[in-house]
């Protein structure tokens, strides 16, 4: 089912947590945050919609950084339910994509919660003070990728807060596959 994220929270901050790696440490926000900007996206490795654009997340994530800002994915599913998105095959999805990134895995999916997540992708650009400034779609592709020459609009955004420390007004929703939630206990 097809999921949109929420309109952006402008200058909520992002709370801090520590996840596991693919790269076998342990990450802190705080630690991984840019000087100019932090892209915290939450992922994962079975849904069409971030296969669809996995390329060119790697590629913006790869451009942001030259920007200062870095960048962040979270893959927060249910791994009993969803095993393609357990930890060991999150290792072999970051290497078969090339990230430049930390991934990383919210096997508790308590961070997820606490960021009120909605889907994959979902992406929070926050500016160089960690407060929120964009949360919205990548482009316009959706279960199939756009045209190469569709309008960027999470790196427009992100470059903007690099520059000025605020996101754009206008915002479209990203739409994906909702978080797979584990069953209440």
């Amino acid at each position: 089912m097809a999921v949109e994220t929420p309109i952006c929270d402008f200058g909520w901050k992002a709370p801090d947590f520590e996840l596991p790696g693919v790269d076998g440490k342990a990450h802190k926000l705080s630690e991984l945050a840019g000087e100019r900007g932090t892209l915290v996206m939450f992922i994962c490795n079975h849904c069409p919609y971030v296969k669809a654009v996995i390329d060119r997340i790697v590629r913006d994530a790869k451009q942001l950084e030259s920007l200062g800002i870095k960048t962040v994915a979270i893959c927060s599913n249910d791994a009993t339910t969803h095993p393609d998105d357990a930890f060991d095959k999150m290792k072999i999805f970051a290497e078969q994509q090339g990230f430049t990134f930390p991934y990383l895995h919210d096997e508790s999916q308590e961070v997820a919660r606490i960021y009120d997540a909605a889907c994959t992708p979902d992406f929070f650009g926050f500016n160089g003070d960690l407060e929120l400034h964009y949360r919205g779609r990548l482009d316009e592709s959706r279960r199939e990728a756009a045209g190469p020459d569709v309008r960027r609009d999470l790196f427009e955004a992100m470059k903007q807060i690099a520059e000025t420390g605020q996101g754009p007004r206008e915002q479209i929703a990203s739409m994906g596959c909702s978080i797979k939630w584990k069953a209440a206990a």
